[in-house]
């Protein structure tokens, strides 16, 4: 997977920090510490990077850290950069999952018009979005 570097600029907040991305606009991360918020930031950019992949969008280039401009009523805790991994081929696994769990699995992708696997990366996506507490 070829990877990009995207900036990030940390905000001080009342519990902890909070990240923007410049080149995705209303994507956001948070975490306690500087550490929490940049791990954060890098799964909710995997997560982002990916659903604009299925949806078609093209993803843009990373902004040079420092050619950002600064917002005057932004307070910056720093500017970081964070890996931004482009998704490669797709690759096949092997997992187990008790019958009446995979039925109730099938059920649902067939509801909502997909397949197995597109309805466990949804989920799985849905999953690391909200343990990482990002948007």
């Amino acid at each position: 997977m070829p990877s990009r570097y995207y900036p990030i600029i940390l905000e001080n907040g009342s519990e902890g920090f909070h990240a923007t991305f410049p080149d995705f606009p209303g994507l956001t991360a948070f975490g306690d510490t500087k550490a929490a918020v940049t791990a954060n930031a890098e799964a909710g950019l995997a997560l982002h990077i990916a659903g604009m992949i299925e949806d078609g969008d093209d993803i843009p280039e990373p902004s040079d850290l420092d050619q950002v401009p600064t917002d005057p009523e932004v307070v910056e805790a720093g500017r970081l950069l964070v890996r931004g991994e482009l998704p490669g081929r797709a690759v096949r696994v092997n997992v187990t999952f008790d019958e009446a769990l995979l039925a109730a699995i099938d059920a649902e992708a067939k509801r909502r018009d997909t397949s197995r696997a597109g309805f466990l990366a949804a989920a799985a996506r849905r999953e690391i979005a909200q343990q990482t507490g990002t948007r």
